[in-house]
């Protein structure tokens, strides 16, 4: 399996995909799902892939083979996005009515399911979702992003965040947010993650990154979402009852202690406050009578040469 997502913004395109792919869990390899095609110079499409991959590959060399052989229908003379996605979708079904019946009877789908992007001069750029059955639909500006293979992971983060007003910088982040939580739930994901900027009306393509799994920028997004998110969690607002047991407690805290009370009614004051008390109250000087011949025993109001 596979997954990909493509977000399509008021400044251009951002496309994204994982490179793992799978025939079993003791079978997984890497293959690219990301294919740009630019037959003629005012124009540039891109194709991301999520299905049966030598479905996936034959579509691709038809396609280039089309264009190549200056076929009447290609990626070389459609005039419009939507015609470019109604002609791959009708190459894809045709691979597919071609294997999918032996492939059927072996337990194997032959379907593939394309995230087309691209623009032609004078048009604006424009994100499809062509279904295996060849029909296909554009992506909106209240839904600026389209989802094919393992999705439902990564969609969270793109439903939460995705607006067509977002930078093309910001796009790309996100993507790559969306394709590590996928790979991080569903072990048929993972990198190399490729990331496609196209600015729009430009024909070229801005920036594109692969990167691994030990990559120090990839590795720097995953850490500061995944603390971002932790902060965000301790963060949430507490239930009515947290909040009266914190009220509770800091009330507690603020209130001096109470004096005891005996039986009848008066306070008991703490021996530490009654040593203080005592220790405060001045003492009174001794006083002796003394007769010639008494022994003399001194103390502290006594005179210390024995004479009172």
């Amino acid at each position: 399996m596979t997954y990909c997502v493509g977000i399509s913004l008021d400044s251009g395109l951002v496309l994204a995909s994982d490179s793992r792919t799978n025939a079993g869990v003791d079978y997984v390899t890497s293959f690219s799902k990301t294919r740009t095609f630019s037959p003629a110079p005012d124009r540039i499409f891109f194709l991301l892939s999520a299905g049966n991959l030598a479905t996936t590959q034959e579509v691709l060399n038809r396609i280039q083979r089309d264009i190549d052989t200056c076929e009447k229908q290609s990626l070389l003379t459609v005039r419009y996005l939507f015609e470019a996605a109604d002609y791959i979708g009708k190459v894809s079904l045709a691979v597919q009515h071609e294997h999918g019946p032996a492939l059927a009877n072996s337990g194997v789908s032959a379907e593939t399911t394309f995230i087309m992007a691209g623009q032609i001069a004078g048009q604006e750029h424009g994100l499809f979702m062509i279904y295996p059955q060849g029909n296909c639909f554009a992506a909106s500006s209240q839904t600026p992003y389209l989802q094919i293979g393992e999705n439902k992971y990564g969609k969270p983060a793109v439903d939460r965040i995705a607006d067509s007003n977002m930078t093309l910088e910001e796009a790309a982040r996100l993507a790559l947010v969306s394709l590590d939580a996928t790979a991080r739930s569903n072990i048929s994901v993972g990198p190399p993650f490729e990331i496609t900027i196209y600015p729009k009306n430009t024909m070229a393509v801005s920036h594109s990154l692969k990167l691994d799994a030990n990559n120090p920028l990839l590795k720097a997004i995953q850490t500061s979402w995944n603390q971002g998110i932790q902060r965000a969690f301790a963060g949430l607002p507490l239930f009515p009852w947290e909040v009266q047991q914190q009220q509770q407690q800091q009330q507690q805290q603020q209130q001096p202690p109470f004096p005891q009370q005996a039986q009848n009614g008066q306070s008991i004051q703490p021996a530490q406050q009654i040593q203080a008390q005592q220790f405060q109250t001045p003492r009174q000087p001794t006083t002796a009578h003394l007769s010639i011949g008494d022994n003399i025993t001194y103390n502290n109001d006594t005179d210390k040469n024995g004479k009172v």
